[in-house]
């Protein structure tokens, strides 16, 4: 019986892992797989045996990490005595999480196991002395960008391009109309949705983003609906998850009360609904960006740190811009303001500059579109067709 064992740290890493675990089910060669490691409840769902709960290798932030650090090597430690001992298996899968799996690969890929992973580590835009430690690491690395593929082939390392999981998720067209009917339902207090400029507004989701930056774009809204001279404007934001909402709704009061004529509406989640409704984006840098450009849309990136933490950043760094959005097209074509350039005043003239030249917002989704199409692959079937080859190898 073949044996797959697999890691994910996160929830999205879980959710894409299971879609490959039941693509991989599906060819004729692998019945009978057994599936073992770490995992979450999508894992599961399709067979996976978890040995350890995943949230323990969930945290985020550098305080968290490091509180959760005796456990997480203990659990590591722990993990490859089992997997070079008892439940060897043919072939490891590690997904994401780079800093637990890449440890993990290099002892399993020196005792002779085939190690494969799944999600490039971001080593073109920073910390790129990491491909040393990835070639003794990773046998096949999948990589979710085009250009991802050549940077590990040149470092001697099998690659293959699977494409980007979000742009097989949101649809080629958004259907902004539907979206905001959607939108009603879930809020009937929303007015004027259908004429109204909406403003999604994404300030992260971790208890540092919503600390330091959005305050910021709290203070921005006030700012924008005065400088529009039209109905003011729709402002709407998901909460990533639930321990962030009392932070937000008391920035939310906050704003009212100052100027109660704005709408500011939060929802639990429904980031894509939000996305897809929206006229603009205000959005802390992130991967949500790469979402917001796969729904189209014109959108302004933001991001403040500690000043400690953004100059180990700057001189880790290697391009000049930090947006998903811009890193793929290879050059700016949302602005990025941040840090200090991180101003209410600032934030609100460009998104303004978005609505009201609607020739510049129509060029940028043509933009958007080609990329779309670009990353738009059956990535769940290219990802078991490497896992079947590398166990039927065994």
């Amino acid at each position: 019986m073949p044996t797959l064992a697999c890691v994910a740290g996160e929830p999205s890493g879980d959710l894409l892992a299971a879609s490959s675990l039941q693509a991989l089910k599906q060819i004729p060669a692998q019945a009978g797989l057994e599936m073992y490691g770490i995992g979450g409840p999508f894992m599961q769902a399709q067979g996976l045996q978890s040995l350890w709960p995943m949230e323990v290798l969930s945290v985020r932030g550098y305080v968290e990490a490091l509180r959760q650090l005796p456990t997480i090597l203990r659990v590591r430690k722990a993990l490859i005595t089992d997997l070079l001992g008892a439940k060897r298996p043919d072939v490891f899968l590690g997904i994401d999480a780079p800093d637990f799996n890449l440890g993990v690969e290099e002892k399993l890929r020196s005792a002779g196991i085939p190690t494969v992973h799944f999600i490039s580590p971001s080593i073109w835009a920073w910390r790129g002395s990491r491909i040393k430690k990835i070639q003794r690491a990773v046998d096949h690395m999948l990589c979710i960008f085009p250009f991802e593929k050549a940077i590990y082939e040149a470092a001697g390392i099998q690659a293959t391009y699977v494409g980007h999981p979000l742009a097989s998720s949101i649809p080629l067209e958004p259907n902004v109309s539907e979206a905001r009917a959607r939108l009603l339902e879930l809020d009937p207090s929303l007015q004027n949705l259908t004429t109204a400029k909406v403003v999604a507004v994404l300030p992260g989701s971790r208890h540092s983003e919503i600390q330091l930056i959005a305050p910021i774009f709290f203070a921005t809204m006030p700012v924008l609906a005065e400088q529009l001279e039209e109905a003011v404007p729709i402002f709407v934001i998901p909460v990533a998850a639930p321990h962030l909402r009392p932070a937000l709704e008391q920035l939310r009061l906050e704003v009212l009360t100052r100027h109660p004529q704005l709408q500011i509406h939060l929802f639990d989640g429904q980031a894509d609904l939000i996305l897809e409704a929206a006229d603009v984006v205000l959005i802390a840098s992130g991967t949500a960006t790469l979402q917001a450009a796969l729904w189209k849309k014109p959108m302004v990136i933001s991001y403040r740190v500690p000043w400690l933490t953004a100059q180990v950043m700057k001189r880790q760094a290697y391009l000049p811009y930090v947006g998903l959005p811009n890193i793929l097209c290879g050059e700016f074509v949302v602005p990025e303001l941040l840090q200090s350039q991180a101003q209410p005043q600032k934030l609100a003239k460009a998104l303004l500059n978005w609505l009201l030249n609607p020739d510049q917002v129509a060029a940028l989704r043509q933009r958007f579109s080609v990329l779309h199409h670009e990353l738009r692959q059956p990535t769940a079937l290219l990802v078991a067709q490497v896992l079947a080859e590398k166990l039927s190898q065994r």
